[in-house]
């Protein structure tokens, strides 16, 4: 079925070309698999479970990663148990939109990949952390992105290999101040873009989603499936994914690569399809310029800037921004802990003569960034032409250009112009 987990596939790692040392990495990595964020669907004959029991891990005040022994502190400790809308409890019980012990596993597993990669593999990161400012770890103000990180920064340095007082810092921000996301909450012109895009995709999709109603109305309680329909067709696909990465049955029309597809086009271009630059600056130009900051000092500070790996939790809509924002989304919703990776690297150039006895000569190093997703190589447009990207290997962009971009995407007053 279509939108199956890609998992970080450590072994398929490119080698980079001789002379590229990498310096820094930026990784924003989508949550695990959770429940739906409602109830749908769940009448027969489609019958998805309303209330899904899968959340057995860490209902203790102590949250923990699968697998490890909670701790208790006298006077604190509590159970959480979750009661569904009947007034019923049940073992497991999960709230809607809530992180599943699936999703606590995959988003481990992804926490390990990263540690097989760039510690093991790489040598890129050391074995033990020593230095918390060797790694950033922040999240959106959402409990499932959170218990996503806890479990990645648990894959990446659990406490064993964590020096004593060495404990990693989960940073979060309050909504307002949120740039992981497209903050429409804070930037009232983006929420109006977005929601202009949206009604010219209903224009567009609705159409072409009416052949379905013959196959799938009778599973939506006899409604036409509809981008602004009720359930809207987003949420619909929502359901079905996640029941279908939960292992629950899906109706067969929708295991159906052509109905799914098609679904999924609508959904996508009403989600993701921003093409305007107000929208793309708005949206991911705040947070693409915190990234440009960091690449920057790392360059002109080198071992000095001790920062090496920066792991961002957050949501399908921020990849697929990142990635409409370089003009290489592929138009498919962003998979349970899929990725969009940035990694710096530098080719030093080799002193002689002056330069030799001048400390400033590695300012003369160039510098190069390759963004990656689904375990693929992205080659931007913006670094298609000869000198924008490494000879011979186009993934490559020059720190220039890409610089050059995202200074075009960043807000001179990001308050002002979502005022206007």
């Amino acid at each position: 079925m279509q939108g199956t987990p890609v998992p970080l596939d450590v072994k398929s790692y490119p080698v980079t070309p001789e002379g590229l040392d990498l310096e820094q990495v930026h990784i924003y990595v989508r949550h695990g698999e959770r429940t739906p964020v409602r109830v749908r669907m769940s009448d027969p004959p489609a019958s998805i479970p309303a209330d899904w029991q899968m959340c057995d891990t860490a209902k203790s005040f102590h949250e923990t990663v699968a697998g490890h022994i909670p701790t208790v502190d006298d006077g604190l400790w509590y159970r959480k148990v979750v009661e569904n809308r009947h007034g019923k409890t049940a073992e497991g019980l999960c709230l809607l939109g809530e992180l599943t012990d699936i999703g606590k596993k995959s988003t481990y597993s992804f926490g390990t990949a990263l540690r097989s990669l760039y510690v093991d593999r790489l040598k890129f990161l050391p074995q033990k952390l020593e230095d918390e400012r060797l790694t950033y770890f922040r999240s959106t103000n959402i409990a499932r992105t959170i218990e996503s990180l806890q479990h990645i920064v648990h894959g990446v340095y659990p406490p064993s290999t964590c020096a004593p007082g060495t404990i990693p810092s989960i940073i979060i921000r309050n909504a307002i101040d949120e740039n992981l996301v497209s903050n429409t909450l804070a930037c009232k012109r983006l929420a109006f873009l977005e929601l202009k895009f949206a009604e010219v995709a209903v224009a567009v999709w609705n159409p072409r989603l009416k052949p379905l109603d013959l196959k799938v109305s009778k599973y939506i309680g006899g409604m036409p499936l509809r981008l602004d329909g009720t359930p809207r067709a987003s949420g619909i696909l929502d359901t079905v994914r996640s029941a279908a990465a939960h292992g629950f049955r899906v109706p067969p029309e929708f295991m159906d690569d052509d109905v799914i597809g098609l679904i999924e086009s609508a959904v996508t271009a009403e989600w993701f399809n921003i093409k305007s630059e107000d929208g793309r600056r708005l949206g991911m130009g705040r947070l693409l310029a915190d990234a440009l900051e960091r690449m920057r000092r790392k360059t002109q500070l080198d071992s000095t800037d001790p920062t090496k790996l920066l792991v961002h939790s957050t949501h399908d809509s921020t990849l697929a921004a990142l990635l409409c924002t370089f003009d290489v989304f592929d138009d498919k919703w962003p998979p349970f802990t899929s990725s969009v990776t940035f990694e710096l690297f530098r080719k030093r150039t080799p002193a002689s003569g002056l330069r030799a006895l001048s400390s400033v000569w590695r300012r003369q190093d160039e510098h190069y960034v390759r963004m990656r997703y689904k375990n693929k190589n992205m080659v931007l447009p913006m670094c298609a032409e000869e000198g924008k990207h490494l000879p011979g290997s186009p993934e490559f962009c020059t720190l220039e250009a890409f610089q050059r971009r995202v200074e075009e995407l960043t807000p001179r007053d990001w308050a002002e112009e979502c005022r206007t």
